[in-house]
């Protein structure tokens, strides 16, 4: 987690617990009641991480507060969409209904923001893996995203943008296939295109420019 997704966390923990904290007396409604400080960690197994040992040791644990500090574990480890922290909570054992009102509650103070992350998510695996727009909103899709957090993220993508950046790719790619047939090449680029996303016209025309430009192609 970069420096500034940990500033960002710690503000969102701190507004939670101002928010929380004004509920409490401003009204008589049950709510997530704050939790009680961890006792001194013992050594314990890895599916018991995300619960506190104070919780966990009670006879009636809190249920939202059982719930509030799983989803703020996951976010420590890396951004997570609403519904793979929905997913966590449900695969602890999580009542629907409470884990509703967590994620509910922690939108409201902006620790999660499936607008932020799909624009997080969108920059991160272009810089890293140069993915495609159909690959970024395929992505985005199995965790979870919503469609118009989707379509924003990716609104500013054009057709002259994802042909340069797998251009760029095919380039890079083509130092390791050095002395091979072109046949051997083009088949082994567009294949390496076509698992980052890009569509089969614009991975051959690629590739093909890139051959035609590529030094061990070129006439004598």
């Amino acid at each position: 987690m970069s420096a500034e997704q940990q500033e960002r966390l710690r503000r969102a923990q701190e507004a939670l617990a101002q928010a929380e904290q004004a509920g409490a007396g401003a009204s008589a409604s049950p709510g997530p009641e704050p939790v009680a400080p961890a006792r001194p960690s013992r050594r314990r197994g890895r599916a018991e991480d995300d619960v506190p040992e104070a919780v966990r040791e009670d006879d009636e644990p809190d249920p939202y507060a059982v719930a509030r500090q799983i989803v703020l574990r996951q976010l420590t480890m890396a951004p997570r969409s609403r519904q793979q922290l929905a997913d966590k909570l449900r695969q602890r054992g999580c009542e629907d209904e409470v884990a509703t009102a967590v994620l509910d509650r922690m939108e409201e103070v902006g620790l999660v923001d499936d607008a932020a992350y799909a624009r997080m998510l969108v920059h991160s695996r272009r810089e890293t893996k140069g993915l495609s727009a159909r690959a970024l909103g395929y992505e985005l899709r199995r965790k979870g995203v919503a469609e118009h957090h989707i379509e924003a993220a990716l609104e500013d993508t054009t057709a002259e943008d994802e042909r340069a950046q797998a251009r760029a790719l095919a380039q890079a790619r083509l130092t390791r296939l050095h002395g091979l047939g072109r046949d051997v090449q083009t088949r082994r680029l567009a294949g390496f295109l076509a698992r980052k996303g890009y569509g089969a016209g614009v991975a051959y025309g690629v590739v093909r420019e890139v051959l035609d430009e590529a030094a061990e192609h070129q006439r004598d």
